[in-house]
């Protein structure tokens, strides 16, 4: 029984073994794209707005181009936020008695994980177009290069962590649910016990003394009489 789980978790109910979770790899995948989200969205707040010296007002290192940088720091923030949020979900997911609300949530990771594997990919292509098509006079002092090469090469690799992830929900879908151990409308134990209708000993064969179940209960019964002799004195 131990081996048989829906949606990659056993039944629900059981001890939270955090090293077991830390070795997963969806786990780990989402930890690396947490890191890495942090890695875009510094590079580019801290050292992603530069300026000429003879100027006051800061641009974007991306060719001068706001919204480069703003997509970088959107994108970075709102990648770290959801993966808050799914590392949160996988600690409660051995804990969803409903095999309902499992597939739902394992459907929710492939369809967030994919979407935003194709958003960082529009991200790298955009931020590489915007500092190969960066003029050097707009950064004589070469200043923020690197966080800017961080940030495009960091994006690149969060395309194939997210994907990933994408891909690990699909297998977790694809193995479903055991059938000899959940149901589709299966629900931990502990909440119906007490919504369950009493059911007496014996099933229906016991009747009231008037019924006629009491005559089938009663054959083979002392009867009282049976064996008893008179004594004459």
């Amino acid at each position: 029984m131990e081996g048989m789980q829906a949606y990659g978790a056993g039944k629900a109910g059981g001890a939270f073994d955090p090293v077991t979770f830390l070795q997963q790899p969806q786990t780990v995948l989402r930890i690396v794209s947490w890191l890495f989200s942090i890695v875009i969205f510094g590079c580019i707040a801290n050292e992603g707005y530069i300026n000429r010296p003879d100027e006051v007002e800061e641009y974007c290192i991306f060719n001068r181009n706001q919204n480069a940088c703003n997509y970088g720091v959107f994108m970075g923030s709102m990648a770290f936020l959801c993966c808050v949020v799914f590392l949160a979900l996988d600690v409660y997911f051995p804990q969803i008695s409903s095999v309902k609300d499992r597939k739902k949530a394992v459907l929710a990771d492939v369809a967030v994980s994919a979407f935003w594997s194709f958003m960082w990919f529009v991200g790298f292509c955009f931020l590489a177009n915007q500092w190969q098509v960066t003029k050097q006079e707009d950064n004589p002092l070469r200043e923020g290069g690197d966080a800017a090469r961080a940030a495009i090469t960091f994006s690149f690799f969060s395309i194939f962590t997210w994907a990933g992830q994408s891909f690990l929900a699909f297998q977790r879908y694809k193995l479903g649910a055991d059938s000899a151990l959940f149901s589709q409308d299966y629900t931990d134990p502990s909440q119906d016990a007490a919504g369950a209708p009493y059911t007496s000993f014996g099933g229906d064969d016991l009747e009231s003394p008037s019924g006629g179940g009491g005559q089938a209960n009663s054959e083979g019964a002392f009867d009282g009489t049976g064996g008893y002799q008179r004594q004459d004195y």
